[in-house]
């Protein structure tokens, strides 16, 4: 230790001597990019093609096992979805045993051993390596499709693809990759419900023969493993895998839009829109282009601290984050730049997204940016050097993607060697802000009328309308409403539906109890309102309150974290506005803003006052949906709140089911008691 101490102390002063000399005035000249020292793999082959990789690593008593096959990319037509039942079925039984005892050795084990259409991974406590390399191999070499698990996974499929309907998120990704690639394209390709209902098991077990082949595959087993240990289990379990050869690739070209256009999806559910400019790019790992792609990328919309993300979040609040991405791939890829944002300022987060790519590719990005993206690169690289696995993927990468064999050794000379010419360059190249799709999914009756009107540089955009799988259509029109129809009609008829209005009138205050699971956790609700315009909401977890929120018609507070804070005017207005049970027994200022789809259902508008919304029924006339824009922060946000499952308690219904989403987040609570003119008292509502 003392010696230690000692030559620490001798290098400080060494340090001090050699500073003092040092002309601070000027910076230093940043010295050359390391080479890093990448270790190789030890590798081999089986006679039947299947190429093995280990890696070595003695750190902690476990081993991670990938199967992977390059095979090309192809489409499935008629069949498309077969590739996922495929993966759905494997390890599912296998010749040698069933589901269930399959299952039963993984879990005795201990071990993670998954499936899927690309292949197979897992990961184990080194003492049971053999055992459960053993488990991978009958899955994939004796993979045994029945009958019945293959109705079990094609039901699961459908009942997937039924409850995706609605996702506004999920149909603009697929509408966004269909147009940009084509359908008849494999990146463009989907399946739907017809396209699985038409499936068979054969179809199942003709996919497997044609694709898992092991002269297409990759086995990485790295961690704490002796190399010709390695070598005698994997050819003891895969020797005998036999594959045919896998068919040529036959990709279809892709191409670009003469001109930007907006592709437009309507969403009558959407709360806010999808917004993605996408174009096609030739771009591949081994490319010249490669490095200073990757970091005009991450200068634009790579993060917290890029361009598009400070644009559209931290300086305009139109949004939770918005990014952008450049793939590489041997085939095909896209630059996507994109965001989800209110539905009120979708016209202005498309003028913001092409200000900032026309800017990133008419002029040279500043000094700190570039060394700020270099360096961000340059510390994930090093970063991911810690994992093992990483040695072995950049050797696979070496293989399949046909990079040279020093690629890796020199990643960070390359990336030091980008200029801010070379920045501009590939963003003129590859961001083609001139031939763009602007794919938008959201709410017709809300944003197109300021899309139609907008401009940017003095043009307009062409504006082509697309269902939900990439069809085109005709522009939605908003459904009329007939002049008779007012908010009092509209509210009396709601009233009617939950159990007339004598009913209604004699509610003096109702009491909610409901739970809600998110992320493994239960969280509980209680809310309290009076017909006086008193409210009190609790939510808590594991019995300790979370937030809470009180107001005694005058003034109000919320409590978080153990803060009390006094509400301000707005959330005074919007308490006032919140805290009967049954606003629809005065009809105020409210006023029909035409019909609407909810959950593919007609329901008229009422906009309650200018951040708040109702939708009801028409079938029904009960209430069904709620739209509230908040302002906190300086920045909106839009919530909307669903309401089915209505049942009757005194006398009156209320709905027993209520789904609200926040940003990215999603509650949906169960109702389990409600209780009228009973469990409340002043004391609910004290805000002293």
């Amino acid at each position: 230790m003392r010696n230690n101490i000692l030559t620490l102390a001798a290098f400080l002063l060494m340090s001090a001597g050699v500073s003092a000399q040092i002309d601070r005035s000027t910076m230093p000249e940043p010295g050359p990019a390391p080479k890093v020292n990448v270790e190789e793999p030890e590798t081999f082959d089986l006679d039947n093609g299947l190429q093995v990789m280990i890696v070595e690593n003695h750190k902690l008593p476990r081993v991670a096992m990938s199967l992977r096959f390059d095979n090309p990319p192809h489409t499935e037509g008629a069949k498309a979805g077969v590739s996922g039942l495929t993966g759905d079925l494997l390890g599912t039984g296998t010749k040698n045993m069933s589901k269930d005892e399959f299952n039963e050795k993984v879990d005795f084990l201990g071990a993670r051993l998954n499936f899927y259409a690309g292949g197979a991974n897992a990961n184990t406590l080194s003492k049971y390596f053999p055992e459960v390399l053993q488990l991978m191999a009958d899955g994939i070499v004796n993979a045994q499709f029945t009958q019945e698990e293959f109705d079990k996974s094609k039901a699961r499929t459908i009942d997937g693809l039924k409850s995706s309907e609605k996702d506004v998120s999920y149909n603009a990704r697929r509408v966004r990759s269909a147009l940009a690639y084509g359908k008849d394209h494999p990146y463009g390709e989907f399946s739907t419900e017809e396209t699985v209902n038409a499936l068979k098991l054969s179809d199942v077990q003709s996919y497997y023969n044609t694709w898992f082949s092991p002269k297409s595959a990759y086995l990485v087993i790295v961690g704490d493993v002796d190399e010709d240990e390695v070598k005698d289990l994997v050819k003891k379990n895969f020797a005998n895998w036999k594959g045919n050869d896998i068919p040529k690739a036959n990709v279809p070209a892709v191409s670009n839009v003469e001109k930007t256009e907006i592709d437009f999806v309507n969403m009558p559910n959407a709360v806010q829109s999808e917004i993605a400019l996408v174009n096609t790019i030739d771009l591949k790992k081994k490319d010249d282009d490669y490095f200073p792609v990757l970091i005009a990328n991450k200068i634009l919309g790579g993060g917290g601290e890029a361009r598009l993300f400070l644009n559209l979040r931290e300086d305009k609040g139109y949004t939770y984050g918005a990014y952008s991405s450049a793939g590489n791939d041997k085939y095909a890829s896209t630059f996507v730049a994109s965001a989800s944002v209110r539905n009120e300022v979708t016209d202005s987060s498309v003028v913001a997204f092409l200000d900032e790519i026309y800017k990133i590719r008419n002029e040279k990005v500043t000094d700190s940016e570039l060394a700020n993206a270099k360096a961000k690169i340059t510390g994930d690289f090093v970063l991911s050097l810690e994992q093992p696995s990483t040695i072995a993927n950049f050797a696979m990468e070496i293989e399949t993607e046909d990079l040279d064999d020093n690629f890796y050794e020199e990643y960070l000379e390359k990336i030091d060697e980008v200029t801010k010419e070379d920045v501009q360059r590939v963003a003129k190249k590859y961001f083609l802000a001139d031939n763009s799709r602007i794919v938008i999914a959201g709410k017709g009756s809300d944003v197109l009328e300021n899309l139609e009107k907008m401009t940017y540089n003095g043009k307009t955009f062409p504006i082509n309308y697309y269902n939900r799988f990439g069809g085109k259509t005709e522009k939605p029109e908003a459904k009329k409403v007939d002049p008779s129809v007012t908010a009092e009609k509209v509210f009396s008829k709601y009233i009617e539906a939950i159990g007339g209005k004598d009913a209604v009138e004699k509610v003096e205050s109702v009491v909610m109890k409901a739970d809600a699971e998110i992320q493994g956790m239960t969280l509980n609700l209680e809310a309290k309102q009076t017909a006086e315009g008193k409210s009190s909401q609790a939510i808590s977890m594991n019995g300790n309150v979370m937030n809470k929120n009180v107001f005694d018609g005058e003034s109000g507070f919320v409590m978080a974290q153990g803060q009390k804070m006094p509400y301000n005017e707005e959330q005074i207005e919007a308490a006032k506005a919140d805290a009967t049970p049954f606003p629809e027994l005065t009809v105020g200022d409210a006023k029909v803003n035409g019909i609407e789809q909810v959950d593919g259902k007609d329901a008229y508008v009422v906009m309650m006052d200018e951040n708040n919304k109702n939708f009801y029924s028409v079938e029904s006339g009960l209430k069904i949906k709620s739209v509230k824009t908040v302002n906190q922060g300086g920045q909106s946000m839009t919530i909307p709140t669903m309401f089915s499952d209505y049942k009757e308690v005194e006398g009156v219904k209320f709905p027993f089911m209520i789904a609200q989403s926040m940003g990215p987040q999603s509650f949906e609570f169960k109702v389990s008691e409600i209780l009228v003119n009973e469990g409340v008292s002043e004391e609910d509502f004290a805000t002293e």
